[in-house]
């Protein structure tokens, strides 16, 4: 029998359809200093994981073969020794369609709330709200729409399309750059079977700064800065920035420093450099929308992601 270790869990959608196979599936949570005894123990032969556990050469090479699959819930795999596990013979899998839609989503949620200054007034209206109410509604009555602004995309993949889908929808004109997505054609499709098309071409990184009101990222950025303070500066004076894509694509010390000044208006962040401790000058900024990694975490894109991952490991068992 296939044994499934589901370290960081995995949706019961997953879990039944992985259990309907015939596979034996164990959800307990491992600590990582443990992992590679108890998979060694329990002759674990797919390791699940999210983004909490790490899959690094010393556990691949303390496991001593035992592991056929690593399975990463989610896009991202930089939390997993990809290349060097592969080299072992081991397969290794994510699901990058699965959680596209949620994190387009939550780039809006981000946005919207950024325009009508609603991540500021949650904080204030239940403190000042019943004394202060007029000089809040003052403060805030100096929002912008979203339609007819530009949205910057960083990254014209999955999740980049998915989030220029919704841009449309808003009326939103979308520039993208992406140096491996020449273009992309974009379909727009609504309730009642109508859709539209649009293709949208890739640009140059400066043009694309320059002409957005609105920068989301939305690449790995391989550990480095994508927008520092030098792209900083090229961008419009009261832009903003959407980081759902990697703690450390943004420069965090040049955001803030811009944010400060005023030479941005807002940034909007779901990832962090120090997760799971972000910096505190990051989460006290008054300029910031901030949420705590949350991008893939719906119940919809949780079903999808572990449905997804139960296909590749069923196929997979196959060969084994």
């Amino acid at each position: 029998m296939v044994k499934i270790l589901a370290n960081d869990g995995i949706s019961k959608s997953g879990e039944e359809a992985l259990k309907a196979a015939g596979f034996d599936v164990d959800t307990t949570k491992v600590a990582q200093e443990r992992l590679a005894e108890h998979i060694n123990e329990n002759g674990v032969d797919v390791l699940l994981v999210r983004s909490a556990t790490k899959v690094r050469k010393d556990l691949i090479d303390a496991t001593k073969g035992n592991l056929k699959f690593i399975g990463r819930g989610g896009v991202g795999m930089d939390n997993i020794d990809v290349d060097y596990a592969r080299e072992q013979g081991m397969i290794v899998q994510n699901t990058p369609a699965a959680s596209s839609r949620s994190v387009a989503e939550l780039v809006f949620a981000h946005l919207s709330g950024m325009v009508r200054f609603v991540f500021d007034a949650n904080q204030k209206m239940p403190l000042e709200g019943e004394t202060n109410f007029k000089a809040l509604k003052k403060n805030y009555g100096a929002g912008t729409e979203l339609q007819g602004k530009t949205l910057g995309i960083i990254g014209f993949g999955r999740i980049g399309q998915e989030v220029a889908k919704i841009a449309l929808g808003y009326g939103m004109q979308v520039k993208a750059v992406d140096p491996f997505v020449e273009s992309a054609d974009i379909k727009l499709e609504f309730f009642d079977g109508q859709s539209l098309n649009f293709t949208i071409k890739s640009e140059s990184m400066d043009a694309v700064l320059a002409a957005s009101d609105f920068i989301t990222l939305h690449i790995a950025g391989a550990g480095k800065a994508i927008i520092g303070k030098a792209e900083i500066e090229k961008m419009k004076d009261n832009a903003g920035i959407i980081n759902t894509a990697r703690g450390g694509v943004v420069d965090e010390e040049a955001l803030l420093e811009a944010l400060e000044s005023g030479k941005l208006k807002y940034a909007g962040l779901d990832v962090f450099v120090n997760e799971p401790t972000p910096a505190m000058a990051v989460l006290m900024s008054p300029y910031t929308s901030l949420t705590p990694h949350i991008g893939a975490a719906t119940l919809e894109a949780q079903d999808r992601i572990g449905t997804e991952m139960a296909q590749h490991i069923i196929e997979a068992a196959k060969a084994w």
